[in-house]
């Protein structure tokens, strides 16, 4: 059953009439089947309609939709052989982070990626979503065995920021996001990106600092929430709206800027719509750019990544 936001109303009454309309003529001879075209091409229309103009914020809550494809639902649905590897040999295994080596359409990759969860459960273990300081050395072990083996890159970044609690402070919670980006930076194999859902803070930087940066269409990336910016600057939450048309957080928004190379586009509706559509484009995506990266050499991947970044700063 589709989880309908708040903005989505319109479309689910019509939605909800559809469906009583199939359940009153079930098992009645009275043939409706012009009205409920009728009514699937209004709903269809009127779902389209509305994601073409969505707002910043509008888009923020799309991006966190609870039924949005997260880290395991791409791994099923796009790579094959995800042999997982967990710890970061010095204090534990962050579920918030995962990671490992698989295949994408027969090329060896390592893939590394935010996990949210999809339940009650599954959200508490994986802490939705946010890195520890375990988790950022993991992925750094995970670049290392890929410069190592000479196999490319791809994360999937989806959290709405590192874990801000004091145990991951006391564990080293900037030096770790720190170290991570720094590992980014250095790689010597090809490295994609990939924003799936919200790209937050340093703790998304950190997993995202590649020499190409895909977007899905309705993710969403910023140095912090929109909550969190509008606490800070108006003393309220309530002004989050305002904060994220400010902030410039959308796909569309960040092409023009410049810090991302490419958006990737999503089933009308929404990735939660279609996740199976969604997975598709998205390893389309992702295995262009890596053919694209397949020829330069390690020294011409770190001036790349260099270029870009500086080219931010400028």
């Amino acid at each position: 059953m589709i989880s309908y936001l708040e903005f989505e109303k319109p479309v689910a009454e019509l939605e909800q009439r559809i469906a009583e309309l199939r359940s009153a003529a079930e098992g009645d001879d009275v043939d409706i089947s012009n009205e409920l075209q009728r009514l699937e091409l209004k709903s269809a229309n009127l779902l389209a309609s509305t994601y073409q103009s969505l707002t910043p914020w509008q888009k923020t809550q799309v991006a966190r939709h609870p039924s949005r494809p997260h880290f395991r639902d791409y791994v099923e649905q796009i790579f094959e052989e995800f042999v997982p590897l967990g710890g970061d040999r010095t204090y534990g295994d962050d579920e918030a982070i995962l990671g490992g080596f698989a295949k994408l359409d027969g090329r060896k990759v390592v893939l590394i990626g935010h996990e949210k969860g999809n339940d009650t459960a599954s959200r508490i273990r994986h802490n939705f979503g946010m890195g520890k300081p375990e988790g950022y050395r993991k992925a750094i072990r995970l670049m290392e065995l890929a410069g190592r083996f000479g196999l490319p890159v791809v994360t999937l970044v989806d959290t709405s920021g590192a874990f801000p609690g004091v145990e991951a402070e006391e564990r080293g919670q900037a030096e770790a996001i720190a170290r991570s980006t720094e590992a980014c930076l250095a790689l010597p194999v090809p490295m994609v990106a990939a924003i799936v859902g919200e790209g937050g803070s340093g703790g998304a930087v950190a997993l995202a600092s590649a020499e190409r940066v895909l977007m899905m269409e309705h993710a969403v990336y910023s140095v912090i929430s929109p909550e969190g910016c509008a606490s800070i600057l108006w003393r309220t939450a309530e002004k989050a709206p305002d904060a994220a048309e400010a902030m410039k957080v959308t796909a569309q928004d960040l092409a023009e800027l410049g810090v991302i190379d490419r958006i990737v586009p999503e089933p009308v509706g929404g990735a939660h719509r279609d996740p199976r559509a969604a997975s598709a484009s998205l390893g389309s995506a992702i295995g262009e750019e890596l053919d694209q990266l397949a020829g330069y050499a390690p020294h011409e991947l770190k001036r790349l990544r260099e270029e870009r970044f500086l080219a931010l700063a400028g």
